[in-house]
């Protein structure tokens, strides 16, 4: 939309003639023909009396003009000129915002990746524990790794036979060897205990194995999402902005 176009259109939505606008502006009405068909264009008092005249505020007249003509055209009004540089000043403004928030969202984007690969939130090893049985209480921590040598040691000391050694520990293996796997995501040392009945269980690890958790995988769409999210910001705001004839301004 040009000037001339502007004017008339807001001339005609209040029900005023030609005559009449000319009077309430103080101009003659071939001027004003002239205004509203772009074969000339006005001062910049006349612009203010204009605006005046309407009860508009000058950035409200203008926001529909396109820019082009505001530039070529009207530039030498101050009113064009301060809107201009506001509109540059809020496109800069826009485009800080967009490409403050892509970079945050391609920043974080990595950094969940990045975390979903080491594991940083969620554990990527699996750790297995074995347990040999529950250990009674007052027994000792080794009771299964020492009863085979206890047994050899009594046989030795000629307090059991050989028969009755071999009978203890097949009973022992029998009773007390009940063997317990586990496999936990998080890493609890080498050795830990768990309550187990009248006594407790002594797990060991015996083996780590690198698992790519699925929470690990969620975490790293996400990322890759926010990543992918962060350049189509960019991508839209500067088409937006071509569509709409503004001039894409880089932070």
């Amino acid at each position: 939309m040009n000037f001339g176009e502007k004017l008339k259109q807001i001339r005609t939505a209040r029900n005023l003639t030609q005559p009449q606008f000319a009077e309430a502006i103080g101009i003659e009405q071939s001027y004003l023909s002239k205004l509203e068909n772009d074969k000339s264009q006005p001062s910049a008092d006349m612009f203010s009396s204009i605006v005046k005249a309407l009860q508009l505020a000058p950035q409200e007249f203008l926001a529909d003009i396109d820019r082009a003509i505001l530039q070529s055209s009207l530039r030498h009004i101050p009113e064009v000129s301060q809107f201009l540089n506001g509109e540059v000043q809020r496109r800069l403004h826009d485009a800080r915002k967009y490409i403050w928030g892509a970079a945050a969202a391609c920043l974080l984007g990595f950094a969940m990746m990045l975390a979903a690969n080491d594991g940083i939130f969620f554990a990527n090893n699996l750790y297995k524990y074995k347990s040999q049985g529950v250990i009674l209480d007052g027994e000792s921590d080794q009771i299964f790794e020492q009863f085979p040598k206890i047994e050899s040691l009594k046989m030795a000391a000629r307090t059991i036979t050989t028969e009755e050694s071999l009978k203890s520990q097949a009973d022992f293996e029998a009773n007390r060897v009940k063997v317990q796997t586990i496999e936990v995501w998080g890493n609890r040392g080498g050795v830990f205990f768990e309550p187990a009945g009248n006594g407790k269980r002594k797990f060991e690890l015996v083996d780590v194995t690198y698992v790519h958790s699925s929470k690990n995988i969620l975490l790293q769409y996400l990322g890759a999402l926010l990543m992918f999210s962060g350049v189509l910001l960019v991508l839209v705001e500067w088409r937006m902005r071509k569509a709409g004839g503004g001039r894409h301004v880089a932070a």
